[in-house]
């Protein structure tokens, strides 16, 4: 091989050594009802976009007090809730990113983390409940990881942590599974499409 080629070589090997050393793109800022960007443990709304929508709050779903699940309320503006980013050092709540959704207030029924609920066989269904763990990123808290990703001209949230590469699970969006206990927040094919609204 003459020198021309090698020196070609060279230079396609250096350039791709450079491309893939790049550090890629931060995801895109997640934005509230004001244009503003949604800030790591500040109190906001999630507010669905259906006409008449209300808010997310907490039911108990048996005869017991507890667990208590998230549910939709139309005509209520809901909870109050707080985002946790797997890196809290950064301050903002980015798309397809790990993250804590929390409630600030106390429950008697544990802590207000957002959780994954274990799978309902009679049902075939998932929910999400509360007493999760706030951070922690591990293999034992992997039902407590959310992400919000874009949906149209607003957002959804879904269930597919990053936080654990050798853990096994299914990914899913989070909708609406309407039964006796209301309109529980679930696994579904068709996501629940919704905004934040800062609440001061």
């Amino acid at each position: 091989m003459n020198m021309p080629w090698l020196a070609i070589l060279f230079l396609l090997a250096l350039s791709r050594k450079q491309l893939l050393g790049a550090a890629a793109p931060a995801p895109e800022q997640v934005v509230d009802t004001s244009g503003n960007m949604v800030r790591a443990c500040l109190n906001y709304y999630i507010v669905p976009t259906y006409p008449n929508a209300g808010g997310l709050t907490l039911v108990s779903t048996n005869a017991d007090d507890c667990p208590l699940e998230i549910v939709v309320v139309d005509g209520y503006q809901g909870l109050p809730l707080m985002f946790q980013p797997v890196n809290i050092k950064k301050g903002v709540v980015r798309v397809n990113t790990d993250l804590n959704i929390y409630s600030p207030y106390n429950t008697d029924c544990g802590s207000a983390v957002w959780r994954l609920k274990d799978y309902n066989y009679e049902i075939r269904q998932q929910f999400v409940t509360i007493n999760g763990v706030l951070g922690n990123p591990r293999a034992d808290t992997i039902a407590d990881w959310f992400k919000i990703e874009k949906y149209e001209d607003a957002y959804k949230l879904i269930y597919c942590p990053s936080v654990c590469n050798a853990c096994y699970y299914r990914c899913s969006d989070l909708g609406i599974y309407e039964d006796q206990w209301g309109k529980r927040l679930a696994f579904s094919n068709v996501p629940l499409k919704v905004q934040f609204h800062y609440r001061a």
